[in-house]
């Protein structure tokens, strides 16, 4: 197990889903541990019945059905899948509401899951997900991007209430992945995924999405920097010291 961790964290992202296949095949006794520790490209169904996407993870997957957030059910359908209790259930309809808006506002597009279920601690973990597919305009900013992909996964465990307080502890991972094609300088093909970790002990009078917005917020910021100057800062410093560009001539990357 050790071993596949190793290799899955050295692969490149676009051949993850063919290694990880290969490895469920190698190490069947440990596919449960494979599949819930390496983060996939997201994956995208219709709910026909609401009309609207959802994504698709292990969060919100039981044997080959998945629950749809919208519609509360299984496709396909599945007679005894697990589902939230009414509250929590009341919780991750508002959270699938407002994180709507927020992807809105800040990808202007794409999709987004919210997915919650009780843990054996008397509190609860939210997933929230997003995918941003850049390959059906085939157009980015400058006009370069051939084509690209954003997919974030955001899970929230969240303690049991004490004296109004709760503990929060929030694992994000974003996987990035993008081609360009320009005469000039002609194809470029970059991706990469960061995980960072985040725990805070905060006040409920606001509620668990506040705080977990805000935590949310506060994490793909951080994340966006580090893309920035690590993939994108080191890749410009590398490619003008190999190859230093023309006199008056600057390399441009793609903005994310």
């Amino acid at each position: 197990m050790e071993a596949a961790m190793g290799l899955m964290r050295r692969i490149h992202p676009k051949q993850t889903e063919t290694a990880l296949s290969a490895l469920l095949s190698l190490l069947p006794d440990h596919s449960s541990d494979l599949l819930s520790q390496v983060d996939q490209p997201l994956q995208v169904l219709c709910d026909v019945e609401c009309g609207k996407e959802f994504i698709l993870c292990e969060y919100n997957r039981d044997a080959d059905s998945y629950r749809s957030p919208w519609s509360n059910k299984y496709h396909p359908p599945l007679e005894d899948g697990p589902h939230p209790s009414p509250e929590l259930r009341k919780l991750e309809i508002e959270a699938n509401d407002v994180f709507t808006i927020y992807r809105d506002q800040y990808y202007e597009g794409g999709i987004s899951s919210v997915y919650m279920w009780e843990d054996d601690n008397e509190g609860f973990v939210a997933c929230f997900l997003i995918k941003k597919d850049g390959s059906k305009s085939g157009h980015g900013r400058r006009g370069y991007l051939q084509e690209g992909a954003w997919d974030a996964i955001h899970v929230i465990q969240v303690g049991a209430e004490e004296e109004g307080t709760a503990h929060y502890c929030l694992t994000s991972t974003v996987m990035l992945s993008l081609t360009t094609s320009d005469e000039s300088s002609g194809t470029f093909n970059l991706s990469g995924s960061i995980r960072r970790q985040m725990n805070m002990d905060l006040s409920v009078a606001e509620g668990h999405l506040c705080n977990m917005g805000r935590m949310i917020e506060e994490m793909e910021s951080k994340l966006r920097n580090s893309l920035d100057q690590v993939y994108f800062g080191k890749t410009k410093e590398m490619v003008c010291t190999l190859r230093p560009p023309p006199e008056g001539v600057q390399l441009r990357l793609p903005e994310i």
